[in-house]
């Protein structure tokens, strides 16, 4: 009986390590996926002067999860509501609970949905090259962060559940 507790101690432990791991991997990927999502929007935007919602509906179907849940929310709110800044911090909000971005990306696309609709064709452009070049530093600190502590956290899930099996035995 115990060790089917160690072995399962071990494993529990393991678990954490990888899912912890698996989120810094995944993080990177997000952060060049909302990248993506801007370029589209700069594109429907100045190309296209597609409407807000329009533009929203456009990126959902072109990218992938989670980050395309975020734009199809936004778009369907917005075929409901006029109050863009708020819609967008409100999703925004519960895109950060359902994604491994961190609280840097969403400070950025907070600050982004604030000048959103609130400017010029022009000026919209400046803004979104603005959040593109700050998700750009973000990114390389997620791809350092992620070759720092990736392996590490996966190998710690190992080592933790050892070490309380030796403390419990």
């Amino acid at each position: 009986m115990k060790w089917i507790g160690a072995i399962l101690l071990i494993c529990a432990t393991t678990l954490i390590g990888v899912e912890i791991s698996s989120k810094l991997s995944r993080r990177p990927k997000e952060i060049r996926q909302l990248k993506t999502a801007l370029q589209i929007l700069e594109a429907e935007i100045v190309y296209s002067q597609a409407t807000l919602a329009d533009a929203f509906s456009q990126i959902a179907q072109q990218l992938s999860q989670p980050v395309s849940s975020l734009f199809q929310a936004i778009a369907s709110k917005l075929n409901t509501s006029n109050d863009l800044t708020y819609t967008w911090g409100e999703e925004v909000n519960r895109f950060l609970g359902n994604s491994s971005v961190g609280r840097d990306e969403a400070e950025v696309l907070l600050q982004f949905g604030e000048t959103l609709g609130q400017y010029d064709i022009v000026q919209q452009k400046k803004y979104i090259q603005l959040s593109i070049t700050h998700l750009d530093r973000i990114l390389i600190e997620a791809q350092e962060n992620y070759q720092r502590y990736g392996k590490m956290f996966k190998n710690l899930g190992v080592l933790a559940g050892l070490f309380l099996v030796l403390l419990l035995i």
